[in-house]
Protein backbone atom coordinates (compact mmCIF):
# COMPACT_ATOMS: atom_id res chain seq x y z
CA UNK A 1 0.00 0.00 0.00
CA UNK A 2 1.40 3.19 -0.60
CA UNK A 3 1.87 5.89 1.82
CA UNK A 4 0.50 9.61 0.97
CA UNK A 5 1.79 13.01 2.47
CA UNK A 6 0.41 15.87 2.46
CA UNK A 7 1.65 19.45 4.05
CA UNK A 8 0.53 22.63 4.73
CA UNK A 9 1.70 25.27 7.10
CA UNK A 10 0.14 26.83 10.12
CA UNK A 11 2.13 29.74 10.91
CA UNK A 12 5.61 28.69 12.13
CA UNK A 13 4.47 25.01 12.15
CA UNK A 14 3.77 22.64 9.01
CA UNK A 15 2.03 20.10 9.44
CA UNK A 16 3.11 16.35 7.59
CA UNK A 17 -0.22 14.77 7.49
CA UNK A 18 0.42 10.49 6.17
CA UNK A 19 -2.50 8.45 5.03
CA UNK A 20 -2.01 4.67 4.78
CA UNK A 21 0.40 2.17 6.19
CA UNK A 22 3.45 2.96 7.84
CA UNK A 23 5.62 -0.19 7.31
CA UNK A 24 9.64 -0.90 6.55
CA UNK A 25 8.45 -0.32 2.96
CA UNK A 26 7.11 2.97 3.43
CA UNK A 27 8.69 4.47 6.48
CA UNK A 28 11.28 6.11 4.18
CA UNK A 29 8.89 7.83 2.40
CA UNK A 30 8.23 9.31 6.34
CA UNK A 31 11.26 10.10 7.24
CA UNK A 32 12.13 11.99 3.69
CA UNK A 33 8.59 13.84 3.99
CA UNK A 34 10.21 15.00 7.77
CA UNK A 35 13.81 15.75 6.74
CA UNK A 36 12.61 17.95 3.71
CA UNK A 37 10.81 20.09 6.37
CA UNK A 38 14.02 20.15 8.13
CA UNK A 39 16.04 20.66 5.50
CA UNK A 40 13.95 23.66 4.22
CA UNK A 41 14.29 25.47 7.71
CA UNK A 42 10.94 24.34 9.81
CA UNK A 43 11.73 22.65 12.85
CA UNK A 44 8.59 23.10 14.49
CA UNK A 45 6.41 19.93 12.95
CA UNK A 46 2.93 17.80 13.89
CA UNK A 47 3.31 14.50 12.01
CA UNK A 48 -0.24 13.98 11.46
CA UNK A 49 -1.19 10.28 11.88
CA UNK A 50 -4.83 10.67 12.36
CA UNK A 51 -5.03 8.64 8.77
CA UNK A 52 -2.58 5.85 9.23
CA UNK A 53 -4.09 2.04 9.89
CA UNK A 54 -0.90 0.60 10.68
CA UNK A 55 2.41 1.41 12.19
CA UNK A 56 4.96 -1.09 12.64
CA UNK A 57 8.79 -1.07 14.61
CA UNK A 58 10.12 0.80 11.60
CA UNK A 59 8.02 3.55 11.86
CA UNK A 60 8.38 3.94 15.01
CA UNK A 61 12.20 4.19 14.45
CA UNK A 62 12.32 6.33 11.77
CA UNK A 63 9.55 9.13 14.10
CA UNK A 64 12.20 8.58 17.00
CA UNK A 65 15.13 9.28 14.29
CA UNK A 66 13.16 12.59 13.24
CA UNK A 67 12.29 13.42 16.77
CA UNK A 68 16.09 13.49 17.55
CA UNK A 69 16.51 15.82 14.30
CA UNK A 70 14.01 18.22 15.23
CA UNK A 71 15.30 18.51 18.96
CA UNK A 72 19.27 19.23 17.85
CA UNK A 73 17.58 22.04 16.10
CA UNK A 74 15.87 23.17 18.79
CA UNK A 75 12.67 22.75 17.37
CA UNK A 76 9.28 20.72 18.56
CA UNK A 77 7.55 17.98 16.96
CA UNK A 78 4.27 16.66 18.09
CA UNK A 79 2.24 13.27 16.83
CA UNK A 80 -1.49 13.36 16.43
CA UNK A 81 -2.87 9.70 16.95
CA UNK A 82 -6.29 9.16 16.66
CA UNK A 83 -6.06 5.16 16.15
CA UNK A 84 -6.54 3.20 19.43
CA UNK A 85 -3.88 0.55 16.97
CA UNK A 86 -1.51 2.81 16.77
CA UNK A 87 -1.63 4.49 19.85
CA UNK A 88 -1.05 1.21 21.54
CA UNK A 89 2.27 0.68 20.05
CA UNK A 90 3.57 4.21 21.14
CA UNK A 91 2.39 2.69 24.86
CA UNK A 92 3.73 -0.37 24.13
CA UNK A 93 7.09 0.58 23.32
CA UNK A 94 7.25 3.74 26.23
CA UNK A 95 7.49 6.48 23.23
CA UNK A 96 4.05 7.53 24.41
CA UNK A 97 6.62 9.33 27.09
CA UNK A 98 8.98 10.76 24.88
CA UNK A 99 6.62 12.02 22.00
CA UNK A 100 4.18 14.55 22.84
CA UNK A 101 0.79 13.33 21.38
CA UNK A 102 -2.43 15.20 20.96
CA UNK A 103 -5.95 13.87 19.73
CA UNK A 104 -6.09 16.69 16.85
CA UNK A 105 -4.06 19.38 14.98
CA UNK A 106 -4.65 22.19 16.19
CA UNK A 107 -4.16 21.13 19.53
CA UNK A 108 -0.56 20.21 18.21
CA UNK A 109 -0.26 23.61 16.76
CA UNK A 110 -1.79 25.72 19.66
CA UNK A 111 1.12 23.75 22.30
CA UNK A 112 4.22 24.84 20.04
CA UNK A 113 3.11 28.13 18.95
CA UNK A 114 2.20 28.77 22.63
Amino acid sequence: MDLKVNMHREGDVVVVAFDGEVDVYTAPTVRDAISKVLAAGHHNIVADLRDVGFLDSTGLGVLVGRLKAVRLLEGQMRVVITNPHVLRNFKITGLDNIFAIDPDVDSSVAAISA
